[in-house]
């Protein structure tokens, strides 16, 4: 536990939901952008956007002060995470209860211009995804795969709030975000293996082991394959797979980085997947201009 004073408890509260690391926020409100950008074949009307812009910002902040609440007992023991504010004792699992389901209802409000009966259970799981990541820690093997799920539940949202129905290729796209977070979520957790071998949480880095370069690799391939048929599959134009070579040369980038393992590279991999994203998000946005 820290002993040095804390900080007011506002500051506590926005560092409990990582508003200074927009990082995750961005992973998440890329894969939106594309459902809603193909969903509309262009620009979503401005208030479902806006809609989805805030939703997965406050979404993204409860799954993370939900995390900090799992693993109030494990922070204190990871030297990248012993100084959340849980882990120092600065914020009370009481005060963190209330400022998740403060966050979640807040969500939920925002859904209520757009809402439907398919959007309101398509929501509830997305709620379920959220608070259930942080524990999948104790009993997966790669529980990066159930964050990309939730992560990418903004998919079948998004779909949902513009058509009134999930097609097909809005639950490939839902695979292809799948392996793309497991992908960078296994560079993240390569950072943390040596702590996370101490306390015994599982991470697919761990499960990886020696293979975890080549997985991540495999995974960035089974993303931008599958990104690949979604765009067949459309007939999608050239600004399209212009924006999936951009990305894989991301991928490529993401190579020279993680391939020694090195902790402080692989963090960089990890927070330089928000071009990845980016790219592809570029090349859907000028499909439907051009």
């Amino acid at each position: 536990m820290n002993t040095t004073a804390p900080p007011p408890k506002l500051t506590l509260y926005m560092r409990l939901m990582r508003v200074h690391r927009p990082i995750g926020t961005l992973l998440l409100l890329w894969p939106t952008l594309w459902a809603l950008w193909l969903a509309c074949d262009g620009m979503p009307p401005l208030n479902v956007l806006l809609i989805f812009v805030a939703g997965t910002f406050l979404m993204r902040s409860a799954g993370c002060v939900i995390n900090d609440i799992a693993d109030r007992k494990i922070d204190g023991h990871v030297a990248r995470t012993k100084d959340r504010p849980m882990a120092a004792g600065w914020v009370s699992t009481r005060e963190a209860l209330t400022v998740f389901v403060i966050l979640v209802a807040l969500s939920a409000l925002t859904l209520l211009p757009i809402l439907s009966p398919l959007l309101v259970g398509l929501a509830c799981v997305a709620v379920f995804l959220a608070a259930s990541y942080p524990f999948t820690k104790r009993f997966f093997a790669i529980p990066q795969g159930y964050l990309g799920i939730a992560f990418g539940f903004g998919i079948p949202m998004a779909f949902a709030a513009i058509l009134d129905t999930v097609p097909p290729v809005a639950w490939w796209l839902l695979v292809a975000n799948v392996f793309w977070a497991i992908a960078y979520d296994t560079e993240y957790a390569m950072v943390d293996r040596p702590d996370d071998l101490k306390i015994g949480i599982k991470t697919s880095a761990i499960t990886f082991g020696r293979f975890d370069v080549a997985a991540v690799m495999s995974c960035y391939v089974l993303t931008l394959a599958i990104l690949a048929a979604v765009g067949h599959s459309m007939h999608l134009g050239w600004p399209y797979w212009a924006g999936l070579i951009a990305a894989a040369g991301i991928a490529l980038y993401h190579y020279t980085l993680i391939k020694d393992r090195d902790t402080t590279k692989c963090f960089t991999a990890f927070m330089h997947n928000n071009w990845l994203g980016a790219a592809v998000f570029a090349g859907i946005l000028l499909d439907t201009l051009i």
